[in-house]
């Protein structure tokens, strides 16, 4: 369903939220008289969310990189429609084992007599899904693996920034399932608004720290359990035990996939004293190698519009301006100042000092900061007094040094050797903690959040245990509390 063209005669907001509130309605009655779904229905809701993306990849191409400008279209078969089929895929082979009842332990004595305890996983009714545009197929197909896996409806609201994409999402999903099953609400902020005070039975939002305030104040008005996926600033801690030429190369990476617009992507390097020019040698002989032009390179994807283009520009403008070397690395010395596309090529900002933007606020764009340090310890006061991050990085052998920052840092997550990549272990939990988000889904846990988990006591038919706890009470109620209030 678009709301679109009411958006654009501004319908008023009762308007839009009725329209919104009715498929909510109809999707809840639907779950209530055709009760949980079977593990064959869940299964058949998977591979229909594969079967879209395998189908029509060359569509989903064509779309993100017409909201781009230019997105590559490899990257695009790799993190939405590769990154997405994983998880869907883990969740069909699994779901039958995650949905068995949970046996738990009944305690002394009423064990021994007969009674049982388990908990079993309730599908919750309808799941509200607000993604977001830097990676709008996965960022809502993802979440789709869990939420199916565990027997749930879905209502999706797309990010108005990539609109082609949101509307071939809304065609395709709109083919493939009934409306009672899965729907889609595209439209602008005030869409975004009325979806966010829905009644869900669980709202999932992927996007900035800035605007979750905002969805999570609307959706407290009915008290709807919440699952936040932000950002902010991951860093990266290389190690003077680490190869630099490797971390440089896996780093660079991390932050030229989608131009850097990744909640997940390197935000700042810590590098040793004394090795900061040879991180920047290597950095710039990996983007050399990786990407040996960038303007018209197909492999290089466009900052995706003109205010976040303008953003990142008066990010270097500022640091700049306070002192800060601008190392841009651009290895056909392109003029980037005439061009369709708001590309931007990979830049290094040395010496930066907090008082500069880009050390305030996410880049979510393909400038790196990087800082030095002398001791570890450094760093972790660094990390410690700013907000908690979605991820943080480090790159070392030093074993011992990695236990001391494991255990003196929070992060949603962790990579070892690497950037990004714990978000892509299907059977880790992905989430934030702070700041940077609450609540997890991914594989099991997905499952295990979109689930009710419900605890369900089965008493003993012994009839000495119904006496024991009804008055009046004799000697063996007196002997059984003497025998467990105890130190």
């Amino acid at each position: 369903m678009s709301l679109a063209e009411q958006t654009t005669h501004e319908a008023d907001s009762a308007t839009i939220s009725a329209s919104i509130r009715a498929i909510l309605d109809r999707q809840k009655a639907a779950h209530i008289k055709e009760g949980p779904a079977s593990a064959e229905r869940r299964i058949d809701w998977l591979d229909r969310a594969i079967a879209l993306l395998v189908d029509n990849q060359k569509e989903i191409v064509e779309a993100l990189a017409s909201d781009f400008g230019h997105r590559s279209h490899e990257q695009t078969l790799l993190t939405d429609v590769m990154g997405s089929i994983g998880p869907l895929k883990h969740a069909k082979k699994h779901l039958r084992q995650w949905m068995k009842p949970e046996k738990r332990k009944v305690q002394f004595p009423l064990g021994l007599l007969g009674a049982r305890a388990r908990v079993e996983y309730q599908p919750l009714g309808t799941v509200g899904i607000i993604s977001p545009w830097n990676f709008p197929i996965n960022l809502t197909w993802t979440p789709l693996a869990g939420v199916f896996a565990a027997g749930n409806r879905a209502m999706i609201k797309p990010s108005e920034f990539t609109p082609a994409t949101s509307e071939l999402m809304a065609r395709l999903l709109h083919q493939a399932y009934d409306e009672t099953e899965v729907a889609v609400v595209t439209g602008g902020p005030a869409v975004g608004e009325a979806f966010s005070r829905q009644p869900f039975d669980h709202l999932l939002f992927t996007g900035a720290t800035s605007i979750a305030y905002h969805v999570m104040r609307a959706a407290a008005e009915n008290l709807v359990p919440l699952t936040l996926e932000l950002g902010g600033k991951s860093p990266v801690i290389v190690s003077k035990s680490a190869k630099i030429d490797d971390a440089a190369a896996r780093i660079m990476n991390g932050k030229i996939l989608n131009a850097g617009q990744i909640c997940l992507a390197p935000d700042y390097v810590f590098v040793p004293e004394g090795k900061v020019d040879e991180f920047v040698s290597e950095a710039t002989k990996s983007v050399t190698k990786m990407l040996p032009t960038m303007k018209d390179n197909p492999d290089y994807t466009s900052i995706v519009n003109q205010r976040h283009y303008d953003r990142l520009n008066s990010y270097l403008d500022d640091a700049r301006s306070k002192g800060a070397r601008i190392v841009e690395i651009n290895p056909a010395n392109e003029d980037f100042s005439q061009q369709q596309a708001h590309k931007i090529p990979p830049t290094l900002v040395l010496n930066p000092t907090d008082d500069m933007k880009i050390m305030q606020d996410e880049i979510f764009g393909p400038l790196l900061p990087i800082k030095t340090y002398k001791e570890v310890d450094e760093v972790l006061g660094y990390v410690n007094a700013n907000a908690r991050p979605l991820g943080l990085y480090y790159f070392g052998d030093d074993e011992k040094e990695e236990r001391t920052v494991l255990d003196r840092t929070t992060s949603g997550g962790v990579t070892v050797n690497d950037v990004i990549m714990h978000v892509s272990m299907e059977d880790l939990p992905f989430g934030g903690v702070g700041p940077s988000g609450m609540g997890a889904y991914h594989g099991l846990d997905g499952f295990r959040t979109f689930s009710h988990a419900k605890a369900v006591f089965t008493q003993s038919k012994a009839k000495m245990v119904a006496e024991m706890f009804r008055p009046p009470y004799g000697p063996k109620t007196r002997k059984l509390l003497a025998s467990q209030i105890k130190k």
